[in-house]
């Protein structure tokens, strides 16, 4: 189940965002900040995230996403993460076609997602690829001398 995540979500969030691996202190701080927006200041249409379910109804992944400001109907996955325990059963896959779903009934063209070159995120990469997102744009040295920036797009229409 996908469902908008809920204050109590919160410290299951985090606890899946650190159990990745996957985030520096200062990418978990940037991702607790848009939770932070995003429950605190419901008002706001910067930024939505969602949190997917298991059987058990244990919050096992989340997605932070929203429109890209100053375009028509382009969104972007901020950020993403699912328990270690429940990768590979499909639980990431869900968040995102249930985001394209989403914006397709808002008339949304367009998704973005960016990620880094580093091999560790090869599988990052390769789970855009599969689910049909190719990449656009390559920054080299974005992040730092040998980490580009990679942007991944998918036409909704």
């Amino acid at each position: 189940m996908i469902r908008p995540m809920q204050p109590r979500d919160k410290p299951r969030v985090l606890e899946v965002i650190r159990a990745t691996g996957m985030f520096t202190p200062d990418e978990f701080e940037v991702a607790e900040e848009l939770i932070d927006i995003y429950l605190e200041r419901p008002e706001q249409k910067d930024y939505r995230v969602e949190v997917a379910e298991n059987e058990e109804k244990e919050t096992v992944g989340y997605m932070t996403w929203g429109p890209t400001p100053m375009t028509d109907g382009t969104y972007d996955i901020y950020w993403m993460a699912v328990s270690p325990s429940e990768q590979g059963k499909g639980r990431g896959s869900a968040l995102v076609r249930w985001l394209e779903d989403e914006l397709r009934g808002r008339g949304g063209r367009m998704i973005l997602i960016e990620t880094s070159s580093q091999p560790r995120y090869a599988p990052t990469r390769r789970f855009y690829v599969n689910l049909e997102y190719r990449e656009v744009a390559r920054v080299p040295d974005f992040y730092k001398p040998g980490d580009d920036r990679v942007i991944y797009a998918k036409d909704l229409r």
